[in-house]
């Protein structure tokens, strides 16, 4: 620890001590410290709303009582007045207090009492200084709640990010974009349960808790149930059930909630994460793309009242044509040299990959290779909007085979700057074909001592056996959506408690 930090740690100790000591004080003239009658009747939300544009000499006419409360981020005291800025939900306002004006408690006694951090409550009138500023003159003053851990300086409080991400509570009090950055995940979020509910689908619920880990090919989180003496998972994935509802009769459907991952952690990535997965009966992923693009302009639109998506130092016009390449042409588009005829020839695309040093399996199929091709060189690439399609069948278990080409199926995946915001296709609803692709995968996992799932859903087979219609489904990853249009370059900075290593294991 550096010699500053231990002087902080030092002077941090010293503070609460002091304010613990005040506490007690407080308590010998006032035995109910943390009071709970206070009841507000304006938000400075509706202050600034409803007297900004007022004149000083109106505002002074104006003798309504006002009884307001929130966080003490700034004071100043200056002998006989004290100037606060107060902080509630919405935003800001200063708070005048006089030795002369203040009717319920002594002077002396408030300044003897308050603290940066402290939780107040003030009745009192609006008006406006000098300077114009827009004001609460104070009559009567509340300590509702002490603060006895002073507030992070600007140095170690709103630069640090392990506190930001520790100590959420904190980076909220202290950052005004971090509160806005969650501000706007929640209209995002209710937007769009709006938007698919106007597009007529049913909001469902499907298990967290699994016996078979099913619907991708990641590693789950292991529980156990204690009555049934089972082992059971965190559900990496809610297609399977979801489909389960279209067999059953839906027509669309569609969920939001979290999916666990026991994998690794990245500015992308979080064990923990939400989703969104839809289901459209007769439908295919040709329309999914276009379902996409609608669903993003509309967000942009109602959020932001434009078309203008900005990401970094990039600027897109939703309303412009989305680019669409399959996974091969993206390898070419960004290698000229290479020709298609190369990639669909298995030595061939053996000598890419080492050229390129990426690395590969000798018992890796084309499609395979392909895959880590594009997964290596090309992702990070895909800056503008992008959907890349047809996949190869080795990696897509749960997609539709193409008409024409039987090596590929009807699948996309959605990229901007880099990151893949979502996974479409047209879902496979053959049951034969749907068990022998589930014992490819549990072979192909067992014999590369993958630790991803590699159970077979016999249920799920035999649901398919009563008739999936042709179907189509889309999984959209809400944490990276809101990181685009919240322009966030780290997934912790959108999920308000992300996982973090215990300071333990630092």
């Amino acid at each position: 620890m550096s010699h500053k930090i231990k002087e902080y740690t030092s002077i941090y100790d010293d503070i609460m001590k002091y304010r613990i000591n005040k506490l007690k004080n407080i308590k010998h003239y006032n035995n109910n410290i943390y009071p709970n009658n206070f009841k507000i009747n304006i938000t400075t939300h509706k202050l600034y709303e409803s007297y900004h544009n007022i004149s000083v000499q109106l505002l002074l006419q104006i003798k309504k009582i006002f009884y307001i409360a929130g966080r003490i981020i700034n004071l100043r005291i200056m002998g006989k007045a004290t100037f606060i800025q107060m902080q509630d939900h919405y935003g800001t306002i200063q708070i005048y207090i006089s030795k002369n004006n203040i009717k319920n408690i002594k002077y002396s006694e408030f300044i003897n009492q308050i603290d940066l951090g402290d939780i107040i409550g003030v009745v009192g009138t609006v008006f406006k200084t000098k300077i114009g500023t827009l004001s609460i003159s104070c009559q009567e003053f509340f300590l509702l709640t002490k603060s006895l851990r002073p507030l992070p300086d600007k140095y170690y409080g709103l630069h640090n990010q392990e506190i930001k991400y520790r100590k959420r509570y904190l980076d909220l009090i202290i950052n005004i974009k971090s509160k806005k950055i969650f501000e706007t995940r929640s209209k995002i979020i209710a937007y769009i349960r709006f938007f698919m509910n106007k597009m007529d689908f049913i909001e469902v619920e499907t298990p967290m808790m699994q016996n078979i880990p099913g619907g991708a090919n990641a590693r789950p989180f292991i529980t156990h149930h204690n009555t049934y003496n089972i082992d059971m998972y965190l559900r990496i994935a809610p297609e399977l059930y979801l489909k389960r509802l279209i067999i059953g009769g839906f027509h669309k459907v569609f969920e939001i909630n979290k999916n666990f991952r026991n994998e690794g952690i990245s500015t992308q990535h979080n064990p923990e994460f939400t989703m969104m997965e839809l289901y459209i009966a007769y439908s295919d992923y040709k329309e999914l793309i276009l379902f996409l693009i609608q669903l993003l302009q509309k967000i942009n639109f109602h959020i932001f009242n434009n078309y203008i998506l900005t990401y970094d130092n990039y600027k897109f016009d939703l309303n412009k044509p989305f680019q669409i390449l399959t996974m091969r042409e993206s390898i070419i588009f960004y290698y000229p040299d290479i020709k298609l005829s190369k990639l669909n020839n298995l030595n061939q695309i053996q000598k890419i990959a080492k050229k390129l040093n990426v690395i590969i399996n000798k018992q890796w199929s084309i499609g395979e290779i392909i895959v880590a091709i594009f997964e290596t060189k090309i992702i990070h690439k895909l800056i503008y909007p992008t959907f890349i399609t047809e996949y190869p069948v080795e990696i897509s278990p749960l997609a539709r085979k193409n008409n024409i080409n039987s090596d590929v199926v009807d699948r996309f995946e959605f990229f901007v700057c880099g990151m893949e915001i979502a996974n479409g296709f047209s879902e496979l609803n053959d049951p034969k074909e749907q068990k022998t692709r589930f014992e490819k995968q549990k072979i192909t996992n067992t014999a590369n001592k993958n630790t991803n799932n590699s159970t077979i859903d016999h249920e799920y087979i035999e649901a398919l056996e009563y008739g999936l219609p042709p179907t189509a489904g889309l999984g959209i990853g809400i944490d990276r959506l809101i990181m685009l249009f919240t322009n966030s370059k780290s997934i912790r900075d959108v999920i308000l408690f992300p996982m973090l290593r215990p300071l333990e294991k630092l």
